[in-house]
């Protein structure tokens, strides 16, 4: 076989890998579950499922607080946030250290909120200092809410929630502070009521191992007190009308997600099995393989972090800039070669970047395929590397 033939071989026979920072894997157990029959929605099976997701889920993410799951994205999550606890004309403070906090400020804005922001250099996180001079500048206390995000999907930065919560109270403010972990939620160590924040926002299709389809809010006391006086709640997204109290459809606004809570307790089962703290190790520890790789690879003009402090970067998903390589062409290499998909870089490291989510229902010997596709993409594409990636994370792997 000519060394052509070679080049132009498919070898992507075989199950595809999606390393995509979400949707993310869904696990055989999670898809089995999922699929039957629709059930009555009043009593029965559905009932006892629906109790057991919303008795699990406040440990999820650290809190006694109760969780709200509408019918929707990340995006949905934000929506049901602001407007459940904030007026109109009401002032915020937007934390930007990628793409979506500043999403989500412009859902503020046009909810008809007034939105600050402090923006981060690209691959930063947020500097709490420069937090707590902006609110101790408010001294009407005019700012009602502080937002921001645990992990950016585009730049793969961790901001220090616990941190920017000191410079709040440091600042002596009283804004309540939301934060989104959709990208975190399961993956990284996140305490709601330890690290004081008032709203956590989080989604079924990452960590959490389920397809698209549900937001996840949970809501402290402060939140739950802002609620009684916010004047943009709408009718769907209303928190007075999905308590536990009253109908089960009614915590949806009307009929249930079945398959999705079929597939949610399901989840949590696994997650329960394998320990919340266990689970965020594994994140990490596959994480640094990820890192390590890449550190390996980083040559001049080729792969690099888009998340500059590693004290920093996500372990749910890495960021990774291209230099001189044509990124595109590494993932179109991946995906029609050897059956690998990769996540597009988006934000200012656009058509310059590509990511990898290690986010969920992976292994390290997902892990290791993953990165071993983009190592023989390097190396079909002559590109520039300082080593081998994949002996670096498997010599980390072997020293776990």
């Amino acid at each position: 076989m000519t060394d052509s033939n070679i080049v132009d071989m498919s070898l992507t026979a075989g199950p595809e890998i999606v390393a995509i920072p979400g949707p993310s894997i869904i696990p055989e157990r999670v898809l089995g579950a999922m699929h039957r029959a629709m059930p009555d929605i009043y009593a029965g099976d559905l009932t006892e499922v629906i109790d057991e997701v919303f008795d699990a889920l406040p440990a999820i993410a650290g809190t006694t607080s109760r969780a709200f799951v509408p019918i929707g994205n990340g995006h949905a999550g934000w929506e049901m946030a602001i407007a459940n606890t904030l007026s109109r004309g009401d002032r915020v403070l937007v934390l930007d250290c990628g793409r979506f906090a500043g999403l989500w400020g412009e859902m503020a804005e046009f909810n008809g909120l007034r939105v600050d922001t402090i923006t981060a250099e690209w691959g930063s996180s947020v500097n709490p200092a420069a937090v707590e001079a902006h609110l101790r500048a408010d001294t009407a206390h005019d700012i009602a809410a502080v937002l921001t995000v645990h992990v950016d999907t585009a730049t793969s930065v961790r901001n220090d929630i616990p941190a920017i919560r000191a410079a709040i109270d440091a600042a002596g403010h009283p804004a309540l502070f939301m934060v989104d972990c959709i990208a975190s939620m399961g993956c990284e160590r996140f305490e709601m009521d330890a690290w004081g924040v008032d709203v956590t926002v989080a989604a079924s299709q990452k960590g959490m191992m389920v397809p698209p389809g549900l937001a996840l809010v949970w809501a402290g006391d402060r939140a739950r007190q802002a609620h009684t006086t916010a004047d943009l709640r709408t009718r769907y997204w209303d928190w007075t009308y999905r308590t536990e109290d009253g109908p089960y459809y009614l915590r949806f606004c009307g009929t249930p997600p079945v398959s999705h809570l079929f597939g949610m307790r399901e989840a949590l089962r696994m997650i329960a099995e394998e320990g919340l703290d266990a689970r965020w190790q594994r994140h990490e520890r596959l994480a640094d393989a990820v890192r390590a790789a890449v550190t390996a690879w980083s040559t001049p003009g080729g792969l690099g972090f888009v998340a500059r402090d590693a004290a920093h970067r996500s372990h749910s998903v890495t960021s990774i800039t291209t230099g001189d390589i044509d990124a595109a062409e590494v993932m179109r290499i991946c995906r029609e070669s050897l059956g690998v998909t990769l996540g597009l870089g988006i934000g200012a490291a656009d058509g310059a970047s590509f990511r990898i989510g290690h986010m969920g229902h992976v292994s390290a010997a997902t892990v290791l395929a993953v990165l071993g596709a983009i190592e023989t993409a390097l190396h079909r594409m002559d590109a520039p590397m300082g080593a081998s990636g994949v002996g670096a994370a498997t010599a980390l792997l072997a020293g776990s």
